[in-house]
């Protein structure tokens, strides 16, 4: 991938991150900020299944980080009228799309920096 290319993908997944920090402030609970930062970061915890294997860490992994399952969490959310999800969905789309900003991808199960965004 071209360094341009991979700007131009940067800076869209960094715009995308933005306004889903933005729709997630919509919807804050009345949670404080620092509260949501650490948050923010609790889908990382997914990289404890590349203690069992390579296998299980990337399935894991990208339950956690793939943006289809936010989004279905979202439309789940918003569907049966619980904020809860909604919120649970975009923090996810948040994380995913800033994870893919810094190079880290849907992982491929033969190792933890084989991505479908390349090689880390």
């Amino acid at each position: 991938m071209s360094k341009k290319m991979n700007l131009s993908i940067q800076l869209e997944e960094a715009a995308i991150t933005a306004i889903s920090v933005y729709f997630l402030s919509q919807h804050s609970h009345g949670l404080s900020l620092w509260v949501w930062i650490l948050l923010f970061f609790i889908p990382d915890i997914s990289m404890i299944g590349y203690l069992f294997n390579t296998k299980t860490g990337a399935v894991i992994y990208n339950l956690f980080h793939h943006r289809g399952i936010a989004l279905i969490l979202v439309g789940i959310g918003f569907f049966i009228q619980q904020e809860i999800w909604m919120s649970i969905g975009i923090l996810l789309f948040a994380h995913a799309s800033f994870d893919r900003m810094l190079g880290f991808g849907l992982k491929y199960n033969d190792a933890f920096k084989h991505t479908h965004l390349g090689t880390m």
